[in-house]
C-alpha cells in the first residue's frame, strides 16, 4: 500500500480556518435572497420615488424569485425612513429607494441623522432626469439667452419660486445664478410645489425651475412657457426644449433616483442586487414608464453610483456655503 506524506497539524488547522472564512461569503452568494426583501420608500405614496420603487421592486422580485415589499416611511424630508434603513442589519434584506434630494438635504441640514456617504452602500441607480425652467406667459423671454438678458437688464425686478428653502429647485436656480454674474432675481419660497406653480401662472412670481411631470402639463396646455431644460443636451423627456447650457456654458442640474443598503452590506449581495436592477432597466416597457415620469433609466455600477453621491454632497455643500442656502 502506498504511503502518503504526513501533513503537519498546524497546516491542517490553517486550511480549515481558511475554509471557514471563505464559506459564508460563497454561501451568501449562492443563497441570497432566501426570504422576502423590504424596500423602504422614505416618502408618501404617489410621488416619483414611490412610482420608480414600486416598478423596480416588482421587476427585481421576479428576477430574484423573492417578493420585494415596498414600505412607505415618510417624514423629515426623507430622513426618517432612510435613517431606519441605516440602522437595519447589513444583510441585503432591508433597502431604501432615495432621490438626489438626499444630497441637497445633506448640504443644508446640520443635524441629519445619518451620513449619506459613510452610512449607506450605493446599490443601483434607477434613473436620472432634468428639470425644466418655466416662466409665466407675460414674461418677456422665450429662450435661455432671452432669460439671461432680461434678468440681467432688470436687476431685482423679477422673482423665482421654489417649493421651499433648501429644496432641489432652490439649488438648481442658485446654481444658475452662481454661473451668471449679475443675474439678480429674488427667491420666493413656498410650502410645496402646487402653490408655487399657481403663483407663477398668475404672475405673482415670474419663474420656476421644476421637474418635468410637475411643470410640462402646464406648458403643454399653454398656462406656462418653457424657457429651457437643465441637462447639457436635449432630453428625451422634452426634446423640443433647449438646454440652458446654450446660454450658460456648463450649466447642468439633473435629479437621480436609486437604491441604497446599510453600510457594510456584503459586496456580493450588492453586486447581485445591482445586476438585477440593471437587468430590469434594460426592458423597453420600464424605460417607457420612467420616461412618462420625466426620467431616463440609467444603469450604473455600485462604484459609479457611489461617486455620484460623493460628488453631489461635496458640490451642494460648497454651493450652499457660497449662496447662503439654509434649510427651512
Amino acid at each position: 500500500m502506498p504511503s502518503f506524506p504526513r501533513i503537519p497539524r498546524a497546516t491542517c488547522l490553517a486550511i480549515l480556518a481558511l475554509a471557514a472564512v471563505s464559506a459564508p461569503s460563497a454561501w451568501a452568494q449562492a443563497t441570497y435572497p432566501a426570504k422576502p426583501i423590504t424596500m423602504v420608500v422614505p416618502y408618501p405614496p404617489g410621488g416619483s420615488n414611490d412610482v420608480f420603487a414600486r416598478q423596480v421592486a416588482k421587476e427585481i422580485g421576479d428576477v430574484l424569485k423573492q417578493p420585494v415589499i415596498v414600505d412607505n416611511r415618510p417624514g423629515a424630508s426623507g430622513n426618517t425612513g432612510t435613517a431606519s434603513v441605516v440602522k437595519a442589519p447589513a444583510d441585503g434584506y432591508t433597502l431604501v429607494a432615495v432621490s438626489s434630494s438626499m444630497t441637497t438635504n445633506a448640504a443644508v441640514q446640520t443635524k441629519m441623522p445619518f451620513d449619506p456617504v459613510k452610512n449607506l452602500a450605493p446599490v443601483a441607480m434607477f434613473a436620472k432626469g432634468p428639470l425644466v425652467v418655466a416662466v409665466n406667459n407675460d414674461f418677456p423671454a422665450r429662450n435661455p439667452a432671452d432669460l439671461v438678458r432680461v434678468v440681467k437688464a432688470n436687476p431685482g425686478q423679477y422673482n423665482y419660486a421654489t417649493s421651499g428653502t433648501g429644496s432641489v429647485n432652490h439649488f438648481a436656480t442658485e446654481l444658475m445664478r452662481s454661473m451668471v454674474p449679475g443675474m439678480d432675481i429674488m427667491h420666493v419660497p413656498y410650502k410645496g410645489q402646487g402653490p408655487a406653480v399657481t403663483d407663477v401662472i398668475g404672475n405673482q412670481v415670474q419663474m420656476l425651475v421644476s421637474s418635468g411631470p410637475s411643470i410640462l402639463p402646464m406648458v403643454r396646455s399653454g398656462k406656462l412657457r418653457a424657457i429651457g431644460i437643465t441637462s447639457l443636451q436635449p432630453s428625451p423627456i422634452a426634446p423640443d426644449i433647449t438646454p440652458m447650457a446654450i446660454a450658460i456654458p456648463g450649466y447642468q442640474f439633473e435629479l437621480w433616483w436609486g437604491l441604497l443598503a446599510p453600510a457594510g452590506t456584503p459586496a456580493d449581495v450588492v453586486d447581485k442586487l445591482n445586476q438585477s436592477v440593471n437587468q430590469v432597466l434594460s426592458k423597453p416597457e420600464v424605460q417607457a414608464s420612467f420616461l412618462r415620469e420625466g426620467a431616463i433609466a440609467n444603469p450604473v455600477t455600485p462604484q459609479q453610483f457611489a461617486e455620484v453621491i460623493r460628488n453631489d454632497v461635496a458640490r451642494w455643500k460648497q454651493l450652499a456655503k457660497e449662496r447662503n442656502i439654509q434649510a427651512d
